[in-house]
């Protein structure tokens, strides 16, 4: 029988940085009722990081930072047999996802939990360790402490797995004016594209012996990463 179950922190003092759940809690209260409508526009390369996870039948998936739940619906959809696991800081974002999500109970194996991705702990939350792939997408530009997160994530990944990132690059083949104006606009919602996210996927997989590849789609805006481990 296919389970729905959505799993709150029970204390925020639980989670590592409780100030950030705050502020993201503060920021997305409102913004999560037109997120996914007017994040479209300019959150590019989602559904082509969803279209190349290549989630194995009965595989397990694990979203960082899975917001609304707008991609573990699409996931849910392009690979019906998988089992989707989804944590998110922001108990608001979560809000819109638990709805979102609840309406493949029927037929999907879905799981979403409040977690701070630099402390993740996956068995406590969903009784495993380690996934057949895992996916960032527009998380670490979010996320203070993004490098401990990114390790955390590649500590999930299981033999043959591997973890999946979409972000914004940084925006060398566009107009000056166009980059000035796209990073004003994100630092209202704290969101700061990494520039050295490139060089540390790169380290990262050279130490772990894992294979790194890397795409820089609509002239540098986004950022597609993948680590595949052995």
């Amino acid at each position: 029988m296919v389970v729905f179950t959505f799993t709150r922190c029970v204390e925020m003092a639980n989670c590592a940085e409780p100030d950030h759940a705050a502020r993201m809690d503060g920021i997305y209260s409102i913004q999560r009722h037109i997120y996914d409508f007017s994040r479209k526009y300019y959150l590019l390369g989602r559904d082509r990081l969803i279209a190349g996870l290549n989630i194995p039948t009965q595989g397990t998936a694990l979203e960082i930072g899975c917001g609304t739940g707008r991609n573990i619906a699409l996931a849910a959809h392009r690979y019906p047999s998988a089992k989707l696991r989804g944590v998110d800081i922001s108990s608001e974002m979560l809000r819109t996802a638990e709805s979102k999500l609840a309406r493949l109970a029927a037929s999907r194996d879905v799981q979403i939990a409040q977690a701070d991705a630099t402390s993740l702990d996956a068995l406590s939350l969903f009784g495993q360790v380690q996934f057949d792939r895992v996916w960032f997408s527009y998380t670490l530009s979010m996320i203070p402490d993004w490098p401990t997160a990114l390790q955390q994530a590649a500590n999930c990944i299981a033999p043959g797995g591997s973890l999946h990132i979409v972000d914004f690059g940084q925006q060398r083949s566009l107009p000056v004016w166009f980059r000035a104006m796209l990073h004003g606009w994100l630092r209202k919602f704290h969101v700061t594209p990494r520039a050295t996210l490139l060089d540390m996927c790169e380290r990262l997989a050279q130490r772990r012996g894992w294979r790194m590849e890397s795409a820089t789609p609509y002239r540098d805006y986004a950022w597609l990463i993948t680590l595949s481990r052995p």
